[in-house]
This record gives C-alpha cells, structure tokens and sequence, in this order.
C-alpha cells in the first residue's frame, strides 16, 4: 500500500483552498477600491470651507457666537423705601417720617432689552426695559399731607379711630440704562452678574390715603400731584448669583419741588422676588 498518496491528496486540497481565499480577498480588495475612490471636485477649496456653517456643528455645545447676551432686569422686585438726608429748615416738624418696614415699592419690568457689547464674548451688555414702579411711604397714622394753593406741602391731622393708617403712594413708568458685566461659574451654567447705570420714571399717578374703621372699614383717598416732580432719574446697582438677586436705587430728584416742602432723597433696596 503507498502511504504516499494521502500526503498528495492533503496537499492538493490545501492548494485549492489558498486558491480560493485568494480569490475572495481579491474580489474584496476590488469592492473596497471602488467604495473609497475619491472623486475630484472642480472648485476653489477655500470656497468650499466659507460655506461652512460654524453654528449648526457646534450647536449642541457652548460656542461664542451662538449664545447671545442675556441681561438681568425683567421680574419683579420687593424693596423698602428710606427718605435720605432730611431738611425741615422751612417746616415746623418732621411730618415726612416714614416706617421704613412698611413703606414699600413694587416694581413689576415687563419689557428688556439687552444689547452685547463683545464681538465673541457675552460677558458685557447693556439692559434697558419698561417697568412699573408702585411706590409708597407710611406715615404716621394721624398725620397726612395737604397742598396748599401756591403748592406748599404742610402736615394735615386727622383723627378717626385708633388704628389709623396713613401713606402717601406714587406710581411711575420706569426706563433704565444699566452695563452689566457677568462672571461665568461652574463651566458657563451659572453667572455672577452686577449692573449699573442711570434709570428715569415718569409719574403717571399720587394719591394719599388713609384707612380707619368706623362701624366697617373705610378709607380717604384724595389723588393729587403733591408738588411732586413728574420726572425723575437717579442710580441703580443690581446683583445676583442663580436665585439670589438684590438692588437698590438713588433718586437724584428730590421728593418735592424745590421750597415746596422738606428737603428729602428717596432711596430703596430690596430683592427680586420672580425672573421672567
């Protein structure tokens, strides 16, 4: 018996086989040649690359150009109202004494505006708005004010009952004009932030208003400009980092009309209750 010829049989199956991967891998050298064959376009590369939208591919993340200034001023705020640097040089008492804690402004900003002032940072803007200023000063609960034919403010007591409220309420249209500048924390998510700048108010309303109590509750509201200014301006600061927000505001108008009453600055502070 040859012993010979399993050897020859086992060789020439192993040549078929090397045969036939050959093939294979050769067909599929071919396909993959034919699925990366680059093909030349015929125009300016540098044109090609102006066409390229930088926003759409980084979209999803922080880029500089497509996350806009975001300033800090529509919401509403709660602040407490001081009067400053009293004079009563020309009056006989201190009628415009006011409770600090129960005199009170409501400030209600509709309307912002920001404006960046960075070409590839959002760091620095300016805020402007519309907002609503109700503005009031408690009085002592006897005392109010009357103004006089020639525009003189003086004291007015009156006496009702014993539990007596008495203020004297403005409302005003108000318009700032504050920079903001903004220090990103916590990789861009949050914002240390702190503006200043000048604001103005138009009063559209006074009125004075007393509340007391008889058989049901009552109260004397008597409407007039108090020789009041119909204008005035003055400066803010505001402040806030996430949900802690706080302001304060300096009129440089005075309260009344020159030498038509007390001597009296406003000045209020307080916190932002809501963001819009």
């Amino acid at each position: 018996m040859n012993i010979d010829m399993p050897l020859k049989t086992e060789t020439i199956y192993l040549k078929y086989f090397l045969l036939f991967a050959f093939v294979v891998l050769s067909r599929f050298y071919l396909l993959a040649q034919e699925a990366d064959t680059i093909i030349s376009i015929q125009q300016d590369p540098e044109k090609i690359l102006r066409k390229i939208d930088v926003k759409s591919i980084t979209r999803n993340g922080f880029n500089f150009w497509q996350d806009k200034f975001s300033g800090h001023w529509a919401g509403v705020d709660l602040g407490f109202n001081a009067l400053l640097f009293p004079d009563y040089s020309n009056d006989e008492t201190e009628f415009m004494k006011n409770d600090l804690l129960r005199s009170n402004s409501l400030y209600i900003n509709l309307i912002q505006q920001s404006i960046g002032l960075q070409h590839n940072r959002n760091t620095i803007g300016l805020v402007t708005g519309i907002g609503m200023q109700f503005q009031s000063y408690r009085l002592d609960k006897n005392t109010t004010i009357e103004r006089q034919p020639d525009g003189t403010i003086i004291p007015k007591e009156l006496y009702f009952d014993d539990n007596q409220k008495s203020k004297l309420s403005m409302f005003y249209l108000t318009l700032p004009v504050l920079v903001e500048f903004q220090i990103p924390i916590n990789h861009y998510e949050n914002r240390l932030y702190i503006s200043s700048g000048v604001y103005m108010g138009y009063r559209v309303n006074s009125h004075t208003k007393i509340k007391y109590r008889t058989d049901k509750k009552q109260k004397l509201k008597v409407p007039d400009n108090y020789s009041l200014h119909d204008f005035k301006y003055g400066f803010m600061v505001r402040t806030g980092y996430r949900w802690i927000n706080l302001f304060a505001c300096y009129d440089f108008t005075k309260l009344f009309y020159k030498e038509k009453g007390p001597e009296l600055t406003p000045f209020s502070f307080g916190i932002t209750l809501l963001r819009f």
